[in-house]
């Protein structure tokens, strides 16, 4: 992050001495005041220019796409890039074509990815924690579909046979997906068992 000091008759001209050397808008630096400058005696004895500290932000959202723009050029992959930041959540949308080399089997290659921005994004902690959610074609809402009729579906299995079921190893967000899917089912239970990237849900019934 950069950070420069500015001087100005007054904080306000400091500031504004600061964005335009910086090139930036008000909202994307932090400021601290190291002087506020007085007028002296008949403003000329005793006469100090105000001096602050301005420091550009981390942006966030342009830190992801920029690494995520290295990756995908990496890959011989040409894509639109769209970011939005709400709060602690940064959003990234990819659309293009030969997304489903973005996906990979069962969204492993989005995953990945996904955990790689996040990685550089959180690098150092400064602040809040940016939660990253990378998708494309819509992948993660067609995925959370499909899990919940699997969890609806096994349910169903397990109530008739009376005998647990192990579903296939999966993520932590996609274990969440079967866990939300049956926890206000009073005949069905769900829990974890294994140890990463080999942790499976199972459900079983809740007995008495």
């Amino acid at each position: 992050m950069k950070t420069i000091e500015c001087i100005g008759k007054t904080v306000d001209e400091a500031l504004k001495n600061a964005l335009n050397e910086l090139n930036v808008s008000r909202d994307k630096v932090d400021v601290e005041i190291l002087d506020e400058g007085s007028k002296g005696l008949l403003n000329i004895i005793g006469k100090r220019s105000a001096r602050i500290k301005v420091t550009v932000k981390r942006d966030y959202s342009e830190q992801a796409r920029t690494f995520l723009k290295n990756v995908l050029d990496t890959m011989g992959i040409d894509a639109n890039i769209q970011v939005k930041e709400d709060k602690n959540n940064i959003n990234i949308n990819i659309t293009g074509a030969n997304m489903g080399l973005i996906i990979g089997y069962r969204g492993e290659t989005l995953d990945s990815l996904q955990y790689l921005v996040s990685l550089v994004v959180n690098k150092g902690h400064e602040g809040e924690y940016k939660r990253i959610v990378l998708d494309t074609e819509n992948y993660r809402l067609k995925r959370e579909e499909t899990l919940k009729k699997l969890a609806y579906r096994i349910a169903r299995k397990v109530q008739k046979s009376g005998r647990l079921t192990r579903l296939e190893p999966m993520n932590p967000y996609e274990r969440r997906i079967i866990h939300s899917a049956l926890q206000d089912d009073k005949s069905i239970k769900t829990y974890s068992e294994g140890e990463e990237p080999f942790r499976r849900v199972v459900i079983d019934i809740r007995r008495a």
